[in-house]
């Protein structure tokens, strides 16, 4: 089974913005077992999309298109599939429902221009959008010599693509296949090595053709390692992934932090709350990331000892160790994170890192890569994974 992925958007043709929704879409792909023989991107026009999509399906069993599902009329994709299919775009009186229903929970008027996101093609499904106001569409075209085409058509918004992705079109995928049967993930979390590291750590387990098959996926420093297997049924399954889970957590040591939707700073607030210890920080380079990452852990229910989160502009600028000696003084936390201002030496831009509790005094010089707010984030991350590191291998404060 081969699959065309598609990229939609004058945005993208001409340079503007970078296609990494192709990138993505491929790597589940592959990990699906299904081959990503060819990626097109095309521009927002009726005549190009329509040309794009009558050759993806003539020579693709599946095409996975972003792009293009707005209201605005430069979004094309509904009205390009439904002359390819040759069908009558139709209001689905549940997906107008779905749309109204945002727009109302917003007391928001919605724009007559919203009723195009729910039109389809008459023999299509909808492929419900839980994050946005664009609904996706799933239909089968049928193709010249034999046979059909399944067209997945996603919004190009990458957080309401993935989504849609994991809830629907897997699903869709696996029952779809000649050899259907049960499909069950297991994703390992890691940080602290980069994604080529982290691979050359495994080596003969990221293959094509691998039982269970195992993918990998980078974002903003945090490596997921997702394993996928199938099998008879859901035990099945979990034998299959069990030994590989082993093999990887064997291999990567302490870079494992965590499973499934778990965050670095959960895993921190975790060994901290294991150990009764209590933390404070105080950040100057990451502008309040340490602080927003460790609130949204709190939000997501860790109830760790976190006494207080300092903000210091550049003008407060000091060593990363008095900073965390200072909060640490002041709250009277176990542990005192601090956070220094950016260094340039020779061109290169580097912060330190520094950590102050039972454990010791540990300082580390984190060299910032990476363009815009990334670098800060894995600046951050470091800084959090530093506390992690720390206090779960640190004797208990509780009796």
């Amino acid at each position: 089974m081969r699959a065309e992925v598609i990229a939609i958007g004058d945005e993208l043709t001409t340079g503007q913005r970078l296609d990494t929704n192709s990138q993505w879409i491929s790597r589940e792909l592959a990990v699906l077992g299904i081959e990503t023989a060819f990626h097109t991107t095309t521009t927002d026009s009726l005549d190009d999309g329509v040309a794009v999509f009558r050759t993806a399906v003539e020579r693709a069993e599946i095409v996975v298109v972003t792009g293009g599902l707005g209201p605005t009329a430069d979004d094309l994709t509904r009205d390009v599939l439904a002359a390819v299919a040759n069908e009558p775009l139709e209001v689905c009186p549940q997906a107008l429902a779905a749309v109204e229903a945002r727009f109302a929970k917003r007391a928001a008027p919605m724009p007559e221009s919203n009723r195009r996101q729910a039109m389809f093609p008459r023999t299509s499904r909808v492929i419900p959008n839980p994050e946005g106001t664009a609904p996706g569409i799933d239909i089968e075209i049928p193709r010249r010599a034999s046979g059909t085409s399944r067209v997945f058509a996603l919004p190009g918004v990458p957080a309401e693509m993935k989504t849609m992705w994991a809830a629907t079109v897997i699903p869709a995928l696996v029952a779809g296949r000649p050899d259907a049967a049960t499909i069950r993930f297991r994703r390992i979390k890691c940080f602290g090595a980069g994604e080529s590291a982290i691979e050359a750590m495994l080596p003969d387990l990221i293959r094509r053709g691998r039982d269970p098959l195992v993918g990998i996926t980078a974002h903003e420093a945090t490596i997921t390692l997702r394993i996928v297997a199938r099998g008879a049924d859901e035990a099945a399954c979990l034998a299959k992934i069990a030994p590989t889970e082993t093999l990887i957590r064997d291999a990567l040591g302490d870079l494992v932090y965590g499973v499934e939707d778990d965050e670095i700073e959960d895993a921190a607030l975790a060994a901290i709350a294991r150990g009764g210890w209590t933390l404070a920080t105080a950040e100057i380079a990451t502008c309040g990331q340490i602080a927003a990452l460790f609130a949204a852990a709190e939000a997501r229910g860790h109830q760790a000892g976190l006494r207080w989160g300092l903000v210091l502009p550049e003008s407060g600028a000091a060593a990363a160790l008095l900073l965390a000696e200072r909060v640490r003084q002041e709250t009277g936390a176990t542990h005192g994170l601090g956070v220094g201002p950016v260094r340039a030496i020779d061109g290169i831009e580097s912060i330190e890192i520094g950590l102050v509790g039972p454990q010791g005094v540990q300082l580390v010089e984190h060299r910032l890569g990476g363009a815009g707010t990334v670098r800060m984030s894995r600046a951050a991350k470091t800084a959090i994974d530093l506390v992690r590191k720390t206090v779960q291998s640190g004797v208990s404060a509780t009796p």
